[in-house]
């Protein structure tokens, strides 16, 4: 029993005696501070990143391209302020719609359009940011 005792009173004592109190000086090159504001820079500034759309239209032959800018066009009346995007890889045209930062976005839009456009799916794709919008509740929170 004594032993126990002694060995408990060292496991509680010692980590204290080990705790210190104080300031802590990071040394570092200034370099570093430089690659992360350049990274921070060409994240805010980016063209294009990986993404989602949701395509509306996929077709071939005779009359598709024709098809495909008519899609693009009952969509964009349909649903103004969401991009379409008309796009030809051979012999397919295919209109895919929206910038999407994931696919639960992609999802949730394809879930307000499966009417219109029920063979339509969400893909991954190389989009342009849309801008961030922050989170009402947390922004009166600040």
């Amino acid at each position: 029993m004594r032993f126990i005792n002694f060995l408990l009173f060292f496991m509680l004592i010692i980590p204290a005696a080990y705790a210190q109190k104080g300031n802590v000086e990071v040394i570092a090159d200034d370099r570093i501070d430089l690659l992360v504001e350049k990274h921070k820079y060409l994240n805010r500034h980016q063209a294009v990143l990986n993404g989602w759309r949701v395509q509306i239209f996929f077709d071939a032959g005779a009359l598709s391209k024709r098809k495909a800018t008519d899609a693009q066009h009952r969509f964009t009346a349909r649903y103004p302020g969401i991009e379409a995007y008309l796009s030809f890889k051979e012999p397919y045209y295919r209109v895919r719609v929206g910038d999407f930062r994931t696919r639960i976005e992609a999802e949730g839009f394809l879930q307000k359009i499966k009417g219109d456009y029920p063979n339509s799916f969400a893909v991954s794709e190389m989009i342009f940011p849309p801008p961030l919008v922050r989170d009402r509740a947390r922004s009166s929170d600040e």
